[in-house]
């Protein structure tokens, strides 16, 4: 799936498409080692030398190999997700991608990381080290992509940096399920990203029908502005329904908070994103792209609604108590009136190129590439030997 993608990031053959792309499969080959020497390790704890992914897993608490198998699969499938610092593919990667591209990439390819760590994480069994790790590096991810986020002006780009975030508070249930061996975390985390699919897809495709489509315009603008606050917890929207399902994962402790604060930030990222869509258009509308935008729309408005009761045994009128109403409302609340003195002093932020990490320290750019060269030279040292 990783490398399939390649096609549709360098689609359209810019500078800046063909060194997206460059980034971008030199990443997922680096995830695929980490995956490949997870692997390996996985297959060696099983002691009846079966091949099983279920027998590899469960047979994991018990190996030897465990802390070195855990660091590599999170490593692997942190990558594909985009968790900080391996994030830097995303930002470029969207803002280069066509906009159906990109809306296949941040909706369905980063998924593939999601599925990984669903299937190959022991959830059974307590690991609090590996988890704590997950959940603080997903924490940190979450935060990082709304400060960075809210720098930029290109609304791909900001997009791409919300779901550094999003994926980031998915990595920290993941953290916290593994961390207390609670097997219902990687079920919330498919609810939570079956729904961003959804809504980070029809993101993407509502960029395209916004500005050329004057006449009923608001067509467009309500559903992207219920679905982007959705992202941040809006009351009676799928993103609050994940929410309250996450709580009891996340606890009540540092993590379990500062993913609640979270809520404020994700919030205020959506609000700087609907500006700049409502300010930026750069493709042409047709029928056809709004009929898939309003289709993708409503599918993220009431798919998660019908798939609730699946996931949880509590009644659905839980979800709509006053209590539940009130925790998804304040911090969307609070989101907005930040949202307010980011419209009126945002100028004042220094101005983060997409990418941040790589155009920042383009020393450290280049020793990676010194070491790449060096270890081409190495191989090929060593390649000759009988």
């Amino acid at each position: 799936a990783s490398l399939a993608a390649y096609g549709l990031v360098v689609f359209d053959e810019t500078p800046d498409a063909r060194r997206a792309a460059g980034l971008y499969v030199s990443l997922a080959v680096l995830g695929e080692a980490f995956l490949l020497m997870a692997l390996v390790l996985l297959a060696q704890s099983v002691p009846t030398g079966s091949s099983l992914i279920t027998d590899a897993v469960a047979s994991l608490a018990q190996s030897p190999w465990r802390g070195y198998a855990l660091a590599f699969l999170i490593l692997a499938f942190g990558l594909k997700i985009g968790l900080f610092p391996f994030h830097v593919w995303m930002p470029l990667t969207y803002s280069a991608a066509p906009i159906a591209a990109a809306a296949v990439l941040s909706g369905s390819a980063v998924k593939v990381g999601v599925i990984g760590f669903i299937r190959f994480l022991p959830f059974e069994t307590a690991m609090p080290v590996w988890g704590d790790v997950l959940a603080i590096v997903g924490v940190l991810s979450a935060y990082y992509g709304v400060l960075v986020g809210i720098t930029q002006s290109n609304p791909k780009t900001i997009l791409a940096y919300s779901s550094v975030s999003q994926m980031g508070l998915l990595a920290a249930i993941f953290g916290m399920g593994l961390s207390a061996g609670d097997q219902s975390a990687p079920l919330v985390a498919a609810f939570s990203a079956v729904f961003h699919v959804l809504v980070k897809g029809g993101l993407f495709l509502a960029l395209g029908v916004v500005a050329p489509m004057r006449r009923g315009i608001w067509l467009v603008l309500v559903p992207a502005a219920i679905l982007a606050l959705g992202l941040g917890g809006l009351p009676l929207t799928g993103g609050a329904l994940a929410k309250s399902l996450a709580k009891p994962v996340l606890g009540d402790g540092a993590i379990g908070v500062l993913a609640s604060l979270a809520a404020v930030g994700s919030t205020l990222l959506m609000l700087h994103f609907l500006r700049r869509m409502w300010e930026n258009s750069n493709e042409v509308d047709t029928l056809g792209a709004r009929a898939v935008w309003l289709l993708t729309a409503i599918a993220a408005i009431i798919l998660p609604w019908l798939l609730y009761p699946d996931v949880t045994d509590a009644p659905l009128e839980d979800a709509l108590a006053l209590k539940e109403i009130w925790s998804a409302l304040w911090p969307v609340a609070l989101g907005a009136l930040l949202s307010l003195a980011l419209w009126r002093w945002g100028e004042a932020l220094p101005r983060i190129p997409a990418g941040d990490l790589l155009e920042t320290d383009a020393g450290a750019v280049r020793a990676m590439r010194a070491v790449g060269a060096a270890m081409e030279r190495t191989d090929k040292f060593l390649r000759p030997w009988p």
